[in-house]
C-alpha cells in the first residue's frame, strides 16, 4: 500500500514539476505559450532577477531556505481565470497564492525510510515544495503607474506578499494584517525596495 503510495506521489510530483516548467529559450516562446494553460509573459533578465532577489531575501527572514515554490508570470487574461477559478472571483488580480497541501496525510515509519535512503531522500525533498505564485504582469505595470513606484518596487511586493501568504501569513484581521504588512515593508525596506 505504501509503495503504491508513493508511486501515486512521485507521479504526481513529476507532472507538477513539468506543467509549471519555464521555458526560457526565447525560440521557445511559442510553443511555450500554453505550458499548464499559463501565457508567458516576457520580463527583461533584470526585472526577472529583482522579483527573485526580494522572494530570496523573504525565504531568508522567515527561515525558509530549504523552501521551494513555483513562479509564473503571467496576463491579466490568464489571472483573470486563475481567479475564478480557484477564488470563484470574476476579475484579474495582481497575486494569485496556492499554498501547496496534500490531499492525505503522507508518512513513512522510520523502519521503512531507513531500510530505503532513497525513499527517504524523495520524501525529503517531497516536502520542501510549499506551493506556486502567479504574478501578473500587466498588473504589476498598472498598480506601479497607479501608486507612483517603480515596478520594480511593485514586482518585489507582489512576489513577497505572495510569498508571505503561501507560508501562513494573511491579512483578514487587523492583528494579521499588522504582522504581515509589517513583515513585508521590513522585507522590502531591507532590499531597498521603499514606496517613493
Amino acid at each position: 500500500m505504501k509503495k503504491k503510495l508513493f508511486g501515486l506521489l512521485l507521479f504526481s510530483l513529476v507532472l507538477s514539476s513539468l506543467a509549471y516548467a519555464k521555458v526560457r529559450d526565447t525560440e521557445n516562446q511559442e510553443a511555450a505559450q500554453n505550458v499548464a494553460g499559463t501565457s508567458i509573459v516576457k520580463l527583461s533578465p533584470e526585472e526577472e532577477k529583482e522579483a527573485f532577489k526580494a522572494l530570496e531575501r523573504a525565504r531568508k527572514r522567515i527561515g525558509k531556505e530549504d523552501k521551494e515554490m513555483a513562479v509564473t508570470f503571467v496576463t491579466n487574461e490568464r489571472s483573470h481565470e486563475l481567479n475564478l477559478e480557484y477564488r470563484d472571483t470574476d476579475r484579474p488580480t495582481d497575486v494569485i497564492s496556492l499554498e501547496y497541501k496534500p490531499e492525505m496525510e503522507i508518512s513513512f515509519d522510520e523502519e521503512d525510510l531507513a531500510e530505503n535512503p532513497e525513499l527517504a531522500e524523495m520524501m525529503a525533498e517531497f516536502d520542501t515544495y510549499i506551493g506556486e505564485l502567479f504574478i501578473s504582469i500587466d498588473k504589476a505595470r498598472e498598480q506601479a503607474e497607479e501608486y507612483g513606484h517603480s515596478f520594480e518596487r511593485e514586482m518585489g511586493f507582489l512576489a513577497v506578499h505572495g510569498f508571505l501568504h503561501i507560508n501562513g501569513y494573511d491579512h483578514y484581521t487587523p492583528e494579521e494584517e499588522k504582522e504581515m504588512f509589517g513583515l513585508q515593508e521590513e522585507i522590502l525596506t531591507a532590499y531597498g525596495l521603499t514606496r517613493q
